[in-house]
């Protein structure tokens, strides 16, 4: 008897040669191979929304879900709405388990996450890798907006992966876009977007991890701006 991983290495070889095709190409085929048990990852970031427009294009059933931290930006919050409202969908919302969080911020304190990276990764655990692997066990594949410019840590992103740490599908359409491409795509379409955009953000996540970007800096620099680059992750993608 296979394995799951054993499976999931033979559906992979349908995908072979996917690095060449286009976004619709490889959104439809995953469709195709995965829906209705196909969702996107989304915190509302202008990837993500650009990820929705072009599944819900595509015509595929897809999940939208997203991680409610308890300390996001209002304008996440408001973008999140609009796109619920735009596509007339659900969004599924996972929250953290409210016992740890307690236990953390009452043992630690309210910023214990700025003194180390261990505790950075702590706080990201609670808050987002926990309630994560409880929104994946009802999925068959996942899709992302990340993209290769966004940060070192990104550079070699597949456009499809097996996620080893959830056995599941995971694809990165977007992987080969630029910051360019993506604004131009909201632009043209038209697509609700986070207002924090306009105020430098070039990535956004919980607000206390989250600063507007400097002229010359990369994309993710705002984002827990007092670590080192190849530090800049919070686990969810690190399967």
């Amino acid at each position: 008897m296979q394995s799951k991983m054993e499976e999931l290495k033979i559906k992979l070889e349908k995908f072979n040669g996917a690095d060449n095709w286009s976004v619709e190409k490889l959104i439809e085929f995953a469709g195709n191979e995965f829906s209705p048990k196909l969702g996107i990852a989304s915190s509302f970031s202008i990837e993500d929304v650009v990820l929705i427009d072009l599944l819900s294009k595509s015509g595929k059933q897809f999940k939208i879900f997203s991680l409610q931290t308890g300390r996001l930006n209002p304008e996440t919050l408001e973008v999140a709405e609009q796109v619920a409202d735009k596509y007339q969908k659900q969004i599924d919302w996972f929250y953290p388990i409210a016992q740890e969080v307690e236990k953390l911020e009452l043992e630690k304190g309210f910023f214990s996450f700025k003194e180390s990276v261990e505790e950075r990764k702590h706080c990201c655990f609670i808050r987002k890798v926990e309630p994560l692997r409880r929104a994946l066990k009802t999925l068959d594949a996942w899709m992302t907006g990340q993209r290769k410019s966004q940060s070192v840590t990104r550079a070699s992103l597949a456009l499809v992966e097996i996620d080893q740490g959830h056995d599941l599908f995971k694809f990165n359409p977007l992987a080969n876009w630029s910051y360019q491409q993506i604004q131009d795509y909201v632009k043209q379409n038209k697509l609700p977007y986070n207002k924090l955009y306009d105020l430098g953000y070039a990535s956004i996540g919980c607000a206390p991890c989250t600063r507007a970007i400097k002229p010359g800096e990369d994309e993710r620099a705002g984002r827990w701006w007092w670590e080192s680059a190849e530090h800049k992750e919070c686990g969810l993608h690190l399967g």
